[in-house]
């Protein structure tokens, strides 16, 4: 009994000493929850990181529109006022566009941070970006994917069709877009049309470890010990790995063979099973030349391709989702992009063209509106400090991490009327710049030298399916269900129900007007 008494005492003195010392010698960091030296802020032990969308709306009520989480002894900056941010992330930018190192225990899903979004701000993170932006998201490059987009399109109107004659004509529309986007991304990426049971399996594979590495985020917390408590999710993880190597081997062989036999990159070939232009060509160009200009390893090639296929998927696939759930529950708004769509294209044609949308500014507000009001990312990838910096009178210090509050910018109410409502027209009473540049009013894409560079591929994507999924069919609601907008966080901010609508071809809701 005194043996415990006096193990307790010391550990008790411990503690204290410690704090005493922690917080006597740290600097001013914008205020947060209790912290405890060595374990972070106390909140962990009441709230798991998994909730980490609401804790973070509440922190905000609690502390204001800067404040501090320390996850261990590391402190996290989170910012939710659009004029510190476009301070912070435009007029600091080189401060504050650098990357936070994982933990160690789980480098391999990055490869020690070789992909476009997870490299420091440096020379490997120019030479990636640069490529990916020239070679593929480059406006002369997208178009070479035209055919691509309406195969894609193809794919999924033909699925739901095929859900709409069935029954009581009721889709399920979430797991039929995912598909198309990663079916669109895997032809970008691989130059290949691969039939549906490969991009199943390939979709399988990366969706399967994109949603465990969530579980390994607890490697962040005492990894001396969580390494050996959780030494299972590092088994399960590498399975996964090898299972996606298996499937992506094939894909990287057969394109380096093509490669060799092929000079002109930029042709497709709209008909075929194969296409010339390719965002893994663009990779095996790469020498680097901080390492003796070596090519990329395979390993190397396979993280940056699932890298391209998973950024271009399921942010699309949820905005998508969003979108629709806002087309099915407020029938005005359906009205007025289905007559702007057919002013637009007539009565004639099969579909809408890329070229048109550009004279469709009302389903390019219903687009804006969308991702302003279901951000898929609540937050933006974190950024980390490359300097101690004073934000607000608070203190920054190097290495910090730092985020931003994507949700609560676009729901101010300083800056939107009413910003709860689905409200399309405020896009056409006044632009927005989503860049940021001039200052920040929403940054679903992020904002400054991070910023998506897929922001132009993603907004004509949105735009091209929607206005096609509009023109296709009409959209309502199930008779008894209500269209149900709460969230839950996975990848991203999801559905918590997803979307469920009655859709009927465009000829059978003329028949029955």
């Amino acid at each position: 009994m005194e043996l415990c008494l006096f193990i307790i005492l010391t550990i008790s003195l411990f503690i204290t000493f410690f704090f005493f010392f922690f917080t006597k010698n740290k600097k001013k960091l914008p205020p947060g929850p209790l912290l405890v030296p060595i374990l972070g802020s106390l909140l962990w032990l009441r709230r798991s990181p998994a909730d980490i969308v609401s804790i973070l709306r509440y922190l905000h009520s609690q502390y204001g529109h800067i404040f501090t989480v320390h996850i261990g002894s590391h402190p996290f900056i989170f910012i939710f006022d659009r004029s510190l941010a476009h301070k912070v992330l435009i007029e600091h930018g080189s401060v504050f566009s650098d990357r936070p190192p994982p933990p160690p225990a789980i480098r391999f899903l990055s490869m020690n941070q070789q992909t476009v979004t997870s490299s420091p701000y440096g020379p490997l993170w120019r030479l990636l970006r640069r490529n990916l932006i020239s070679e593929i998201l480059n406006p002369s490059r997208v178009k070479l994917f035209a055919h691509s987009r309406e195969w894609v399109l193809h794919l999924l109107l033909s699925k739901l069709h095929l859900q709409s004659s069935s029954g009581r004509a009721v889709v399920t529309a979430m797991d039929s877009l995912r598909f198309a986007m990663f079916s669109l991304l895997v032809l970008m990426c691989f130059g290949e049309k691969l039939d549906e049971d490969a991009i199943k399996d390939i979709e399988f594979a990366q969706r399967e470890l994109l949603l465990y590495a969530g579980k390994l985020n607890v490697f962040s917390i005492a990894p001396i010990i969580t390494k050996r408590l959780f030494r299972h999710r590092f088994t399960t993880a590498f399975e996964m790995i090898r299972r996606q190597k298996e499937l992506y081997t094939p894909l990287l062989t057969a394109r380096k063979e093509h490669k060799k036999t092929h000079i002109n990159p930029a042709v497709d070939d709209p008909h075929g099973g194969r296409f010339i232009c390719s965002y893994l060509d663009s990779l095996l160009d790469i020498k680097l030349p901080d390492e003796n200009c070596r090519a990329l390893t395979d390993d190397e090639l396979m993280v940056l391709c699932s890298e391209f296929i998973n950024a271009g998927t399921d942010t699309t696939a949820t905005a998508l989702e969003w979108i629709m759930a806002n087309v099915v529950k407020y029938p005005d708004v359906q009205a007025k992009m289905t007559e702007e769509i057919e002013r637009v294209v007539g009565d004639g044609s099969e579909g809408v063209k890329e070229e048109e949308l550009q004279r469709m500014p009302y389903v390019k507000a219903v687009v804006m509106e969308g991702l302003r009001r279901h951000p898929p990312g609540h937050l933006v990838l974190p950024h980390s400090v490359s300097e101690e910096i004073v934000v607000d009178g608070y203190v920054i210090p190097k290495n910090a991490t730092i985020n931003f509050g994507v949700a609560a910018m676009s729901w101010d109410e300083k800056v939107w009327e009413k910003p709860m409502e689905f409200r399309p027209e405020r896009f056409l009473e006044e632009g927005v710049d989503v860049t940021g540049s001039r200052e920040i009013k929403m940054m679903p894409f992020g904002v400054g030298r991070r910023i998506c560079p897929g922001l132009g591929l993603s907004l004509l994507h949105l735009e091209y399916f929607v206005a096609n999924l509009v023109r296709e069919f009409e959209w309502r609601e199930v008779e008894g269900e209500e269209i149900d907008l709460a969230e839950k966080p996975e990848f991203t901010v999801v559905m918590k129900h997803s979307m469920r609508a009655r859709i009927i071809p465009c000829h059978s809701a003329a028949e029955r007007a």
